[in-house]
């Protein structure tokens, strides 16, 4: 498609994507099947919409800009597409699905170039799903890409990094130059591809605590453990206290655990009541 002359607006985070190639190649990669439910996020002028519609899976393309969703109503008329004018972050992700799919039996594939300053809470909202979606197919920032692809011991190894390796596989495919984009970035993109497990990675008890472990551990990186954590469970000692009880050394920093090493301080906080 010829893309329209829509000004990009900072405060949606929009950088068109202009590149057909880059478009053809984060599609095929996905490999679609026609009785796929694809959920795609911010289309914006279509780049990544026309592609996906080819390949006769049903497109469910969420767009809050009305600039864009109006061009998109103009342009796409396809039995197997489906637009909805909203915030992907207020969306009800189950509801959308059981409506395309009654028998609930599918499960979404989410494509999406998405827009920079909803990156992260977007993947976030989406994981909380984590049992309605098959696969997350991502154009992101190349530094936030490389934030969830990181392993304990990296300095790009953080709390994004165990959130996501948690529900997911997660792979980098590619790099995408700023040329790509319209206006252009000043950063690299790369795409990732989060294929959704069948079970979280660990068993963690109390999810909600995990989480919170796993956030107070990484609030300073620079801080131990025990420094880190005293917060969460009362004071230094009893900090001390549960990590010892673990076999976890107490002044280890965040970005050297594991994710099974986080779970094991999470179990023992919920089975012992330690958590203040």
């Amino acid at each position: 498609m010829t893309l329209a002359k829509i000004q990009a607006k900072k405060s949606l985070g929009q950088n068109f994507l202009v590149d057909p190639g880059i478009a053809h190649r984060i599609v095929d990669s996905c490999r679609l099947a026609k009785d796929d439910i694809v959920l795609e996020i911010g289309p914006g002028q279509g780049a990544l919409t026309g592609r996906l519609l080819e390949t006769e899976a049903k497109v469910i393309a969420v767009e809050i800009d009305a600039r864009c969703a109006d061009l998109l109503a103009e342009q796409y008329h396809q039995p197997n597409f489906q637009l909805i004018r909203a915030d992907i972050l207020r969306l009800d992700v189950e509801s959308l699905l059981f409506e395309a799919d009654p028998s609930k039996t599918k499960r979404l594939r989410v494509v999406a170039n998405l827009p920079y300053n909803i990156s992260t809470p977007a993947i976030q909202h989406l994981l909380e799903k984590h049992n309605l979606i098959s696969d997350m197919t991502l154009m992101l920032q190349k530094e936030v890409v490389e934030r969830m692809v990181s392993g304990p011991g990296s300095k790009e190894y953080g709390s994004l990094s165990v959130f996501v390796q948690y529900f997911a596989e997660v792979r980098k495919l590619f790099d995408v130059s700023p040329q790509a984009f319209r206006p252009v970035p000043k950063v690299v993109s790369s795409v990732i591809r989060l294929s959704i497990r069948e079970k979280p990675v660990a068993d963690v008890g109390d999810q909600r605590l995990f989480f919170k472990v796993v956030r107070t551990a990484f609030a300073q990186r620079r801080k131990t453990l025990t420094n880190n954590l005293k917060s969460l469970i009362g004071d230094a000692a009893a900090a001390t206290n549960v990590l010892n009880a673990v076999g976890i050394d107490p002044q280890r920093r965040a970005e050297t655990l594991s994710i099974p090493e986080f779970a094991s301080i999470s179990c023992y906080l919920a089975t012992h009541n330690k958590v203040v």
